[in-house]
Parts: C-alpha cells; structure tokens; sequence
C-alpha cells in the first residue's frame, strides 16, 4: 500500500467511530481506498468478535439455568464476558490510533479474521 492521506486517515478512524454507519459509508465511497477498507474490516471483525463471545455467554448461560444451582456458574462466566469488553474498548483505542497514524497493522486476536472478511 502507498502512503495513506489524511483525509483517507480521516475515513479511516470513522470506520471505528461511527461503526455501522461508518462501515457503510466506507464500503460505498471509498471502495477503491484500501486503507480504509482495511480498517474497515478490522472493525468489523471486532464487533463481530464482541458479538459473538456475548452469544456464547447467553448460551451457555442459558444452557446452565437448566441445572439446578449451575446458573450460578453461568453468572461467573459473565465476569469473562466484561473482560473480554475491557479488551474490546483497548482493541477498539488501538485500532483508531492506528487509522489516524495512516499505519496498516492487523489488531491483536481479531485482526487475521478481519482480513479474511471478503469486502
């Protein structure tokens, strides 16, 4: 990739501000930009990451209120859930420090998954 503008900085760290309006916004106007896109699909896997560990939770809290007493285990898990947030706002910081230094590093955890999202 060649060096990123500021204005396409400025798209960028939209992408993880604005979330689903910013990824619309991106995938419509900068299609062609591949820095936006980039971060873009960084955020993106991000939130589907969020996402997808909350839907466990309720799972298989949900799954544990059937036994009794186990709900209680359920209850604990969610102290992970919380952490898993802390993590996300952190990823969430890192990700738009990125888009506004014009730098193209994947983020930890979620990042390879945000590359393989075919946008």
């Amino acid at each position: 990739m060649s060096s990123m503008s500021s204005s396409q900085r400025i798209h960028a760290f939209l992408t993880y501000l604005l979330l689903p309006i910013g990824w619309l916004y991106a995938l419509i106007f900068h299609r062609r930009s591949p820095w936006v896109i980039f971060h873009c699909k960084q955020s993106i896997a991000l939130v589907a990451w969020l996402l997808a560990i909350t839907a466990g939770w309720l799972v298989l809290s949900w799954l544990l209120g059937w036994i009794p007493y186990a709900f209680v285990v359920g209850m604990a898990l969610f102290s992970l859930v919380i952490a898993a947030y802390v993590f996300g706002v952190i990823l969430w910081i890192v990700g738009m420090a990125n888009a506004l230094r014009g730098r193209a590093k994947r983020l930890p955890v979620v990042g390879r998954w945000g590359q393989r999202l075919p946008l």
